[in-house]
Parts: C-alpha cells; structure tokens; sequence
C-alpha cells in the first residue's frame, strides 16, 4: 500500500487536495468576502449558530467549489472517515500483523521479511499504474461516495479474514494472506483518492484547512486509541500484576494461539466499516452528472500525466526537488513498512512489546510534525529537509548497527545479562538503545512530510500550484513499489534482515544528494 503521503504513518495520514487555482488563489472569492465582494454581506460558516442548534446547512454558504456546501455534521462525518481508515494501517501493515505474519505464518523472520516486501512491492506497481485513472475519474465531476461504498465494502470484508491467517499451516496460505492484503492495499490507497477530492465540495473555502487538519488528527488519534485499547483488552493480561489490568485477554482471546496478533484484521476491519457510516450518511455527495467512462478515464489520465511531466522541461528546480522527494519518500514509505517486522525479527518481539513499541513511536511523532514546522520557519524548507531526511538516514543506520548481540557493530553485548527492570518489554540494554533511536527516525519522518510539501509551495509558481501538487502527488505513487522490493529483494539475496533495512539508505542518499542541487526559490511561471 502507498504510505507515503499517507500513511504513515507512526503513520502520519496525509492529504493531497487538488484545487483549480482560480478557485483556491488569491483576489475575489464569494465565501471569503461575500456575494457583494470585499466589505459586502459575507458569508460565514455557522455564523450566527445558537449551540444545539439544527445542523442544516445553510443554503446561501458555499463550498470552494460553488457548490452548496455541507452543514457541520457533514463536515465532521468527513473527518471521521480518517478515524475509521487509519487503524488499519497501525495495527496490519506496521505493528501487529505483519511482524506476526514474517515470524510465526512464514516462520522465518528473513524469508518473512523478503514476503513481506514483494506483496507490497506488487501493490504499490498496481497502484502507480492505476492512480492516474482513478484519478481522473475522481476529478470528472462525477460522485464520489459510491466509489468509496465500494472500496469499504472490499477492505472491511479482507481484512477481516485475516483472522484465518494462523500458524503452522493451518488456516489461510501464505498466497492467499498475501492476495488478500494487496487487495485491501489498493483500495486503501484509492480510497484515501476519492476521500481527498470530496473535501472541496464538502467545505466552505474559509474551513479547508481547518477540515483537512481534523481529518488528520483524527485519523492519528484513532489509531493511538486502538493500540491502546489492544494493549489493555490483549496484549497485558497475564503479563503484569496491575489491578486494574484483566487478569485474561478480553472476549475469550486465546493468547497462546496468537488469537491476540490475529484480532488486529477483524478489529480494524469493523472499526473501518462503522465509522465509515457517517460519511456515507451524513455528507453530501455531488450531483449526479455525466461522468467520464472507462476508456475516456485511461486517456484523460494518461494525457494528463503526459501533459503535467512535459510542463517539467520549464521548470528544471521543481524537478530535481519532484526527484529527490521521490527516492527518499520511497525509502520513508520501505521504512514504515517494514519497521515492526523488522525489530520482531531481530530482537524476538511479541505482540505485547510491538504494540508499545507503536504506541511510543505514534505519541513522538506528534512531535515531529511541530518539530518540522519549526525547522522550517527556523531555516527555510532545503535546510529543514536536509536535516529531517539526514536524521532519518543516522536512525536507520544507528538502528540497524543495534542487535541483542551488538552494540552500534562494534561494542559486543552479552544477551544473558541482567534486565533492566522487571517489565515484559525492553528490558535490555540493546531494545533501550534501539527503541531512543527509533523515536528519532519517527520524529524525522514525520517533520520529512511536514517540510516537503512546504517546500514545493515555496518554488511552484502561484500560477500553477495545483498542477505542481498534481504532479508531487504522482511522484509519490508512481514509484511506490521501489522501496518495499528494493528491502524483499536485498533480504533474499543477502540472507540478513539487516542487510535488507539497510537498503533504504541508498534511496534517503540519493534524495538527499539531489536536494542539495535544489534552490530555495519561486519560479515564474512559463509562457
């Protein structure tokens, strides 16, 4: 699946909004100054609301599109849609199953990892061959929810079998776990497509940013509240003697079968399909209208990325910048993607350990995200993403020079030595170590995604902003598959999980080498 403006992230959810910029640009806007412009009667949202007053909308306010826009509720219900998607990637694609599924379905951590980066690597091929045309039909003007209906209606259902995927054998195979999250990659992924572009007609022009930044708080505060919620019901019964703990996992869940890792598919997979209800039931859809087929889609979509790479050739800064963000997104998304599977298989985690392990990382990167902003506003966009992706690479290099053996490679460790403390969790010197480092990692990836998408508002021409994040967008999934092969691939041939982790180097060094060649400046827009 795409994480990388999404994601993940300590998934981060993004938004990619695609805006007409006469809609969005500066000068005369109705909401913004009111039908009689600038001084005139103005239209506000909920202006004049009395609290527990009727949500309906108001039929004067408009959406930045010029449609009718949605009332409060429909706004909200919006946002919620990221509280239902984004525990699915918490607890399948980073923490819970997929280091369950590389070291007890698979049963060989290695081999397990290389898996686990080939079914990525496919989605994300599907993905970058079929975003350009889910696309386009996303922007025709057609309706939007029914397509979201159906994404729903195949990830909750897949992921919910996930269930099924047991050890030893048993239950699903591996090709057929490995079909089923591909498919439910995908839909995410085109979900969060539909999902982005209903937001302009949703919103009032005066409300998008703030919407925009609900649906991401929600979308992190879900996932947290989930693994929280999986530490408590699964995870520390019969591993503490805390009383308020139970003294056995919740819902008859049978720790020794991995009941406890295996719940994450149909935990997320219900969570998705009733907070998915509000959107489908309170915000309003577009009208109905002739929307593009099939056939005319696969065209508009091609000519539209032809159209937009073409425009490059003018602008040779935004496209050294599109470049370099491409290599180290790909390394960022491989990054979260491979995370928990990697530290289960080094140190020999289990779910209990992995879901701390999420719920640390997910509370840091909070902080990243103010981190970034900071060392933007501090040094400017180039310097706050050479530090943020420098960061990144350090952690990735400290962490994969930390084993339950060895010390930063040189310094060995006795892995009989005394723990730390008591605690079913980190309790050794190498999972501290490793664990502080890692925290770094979430930090800088989260101010990573902060600082690039800054970035590009400062060089794209005012012009032209939109279809520069058109473009920013498709480099984030045209070479989605990159990274989790490049990781599947370099673990096969070297027979190492370390090895593998450590490819991603290559992709952060190259896109911090070619930032380097990037100048921190607006272009004019090309006649």
């Amino acid at each position: 699946m795409r994480l990388a403006d999404g994601v993940p992230p300590f998934p981060v959810s993004s938004f990619m909004l695609h805006c007409p910029q006469k809609k969005y640009g500066r000068g005369g806007d109705r909401v913004r100054d009111g039908v009689n412009g600038p001084g005139g009667a103005g239209l506000r949202t909920g202006a004049g609301k009395s609290a527990g007053a009727e949500d309906v909308p108001v039929p004067a306010v408009l959406s930045a599109t010029g449609d009718k826009a949605a009332g409060t509720k429909g706004q909200i219900s919006w946002a919620v849609f990221e509280w239902a998607r984004n525990p699915y990637v918490l607890l399948v694609t980073i923490y819970i199953f997929a280091p369950y599924f590389s070291n007890v379905v698979v049963g060989d951590p290695v081999r397990g990892q290389a898996i686990w980066g080939h079914i990525n690597g496919i989605a994300g091929a599907i993905i970058a061959c079929l975003a350009p045309v889910l696309g386009a039909i996303a922007d025709s003007g057609g309706r939007r929810k029914p397509w979201l209906a159906v994404f729903v209606a195949i990830m909750a259902p897949a992921t919910f079998l996930l269930w099924w995927a047991m050890p030893a054998g048993e239950g699903l195979s591996v090709t057929t776990i490995a079909i089923l999250i591909i498919i439910v990659s995908v839909a995410f992924t085109f979900s969060e497509v539909f999902h982005n572009s209903m937001l302009p007609s949703v919103a009032p022009h005066d409300r998008i940013g703030f919407l925009s930044g609900l649906g991401l708080a929600l979308g992190n505060a879900g996932g947290l509240l989930i693994l929280c919620f999986m530490l408590y019901a699964f995870m520390l019964p019969g591993q503490v003697g805390w009383s308020f703990i139970p003294d056995r996992a919740l819902f008859g869940i049978d720790v020794a079968a991995h009941e406890n890792s295996r719940i994450a598919g149909p935990f997320a997979g219900i969570w998705l399909f009733l907070f998915a209800l509000p959107l489908m039931f309170f915000t309003p859809d577009r009208k109905r209208v002739a929307s593009l087929g099939l056939t005319a889609s696969i065209r508009q979509g091609g000519a539209r990325v032809v159209k937009t790479v073409r425009q490059l050739k003018h602008y040779r800064n935004i496209a050294t910048y599109l470049l370099a963000r491409m290599f180290y997104n790909d390394g960022q998304t491989a990054i979260l993607i491979f995370g928990g599977v990697y530290a289960a298989g080094v140190f020999g985690w289990g779910a209990l350990t992995l879901t701390i392990y999420g719920i640390v990382l997910s509370i840091f990167a909070v902080g990243g995200g103010f981190f970034g902003g900071w060392l933007d506003d501090t040094f400017g966009s180039k310097i706050a993403i050479l530090i943020s992706i420098g960061g990144t690479a350090l952690g990735v290099l400290l962490a994969v020079s930390i084993t339950p053996n060895e010390l930063f490679f040189f310094f060995p460790w006795d892995p009989a030595s005394p723990p730390v403390w008591d605690l079913p969790f980190f309790a050794t010197v190498p999972e501290l170590l490793y664990v502080s480092v890692v925290i770094i990692i979430a930090i800088c990836i989260t101010a990573a995604y902060a600082n690039s998408r800054t970035m590009l508002a400062r060089l794209a021409p005012s012009s032209k902003m939109s279809e520069f994040f058109g473009l920013y967008a498709l480099s984030g999934t045209a070479t989605a598959f990159i990274g989790p092969e490049l990781v599947g691939i370099s673990t096969s041939v070297f027979h190492s999980q370390r090895a593998g982790f450590a490819s991603v180097l290559v992709l952060l060094g190259i896109g911090l080498a070619l930032i380097l060649f990037v100048k921190e400046e607006r272009a004019e827009a090309a006649e």
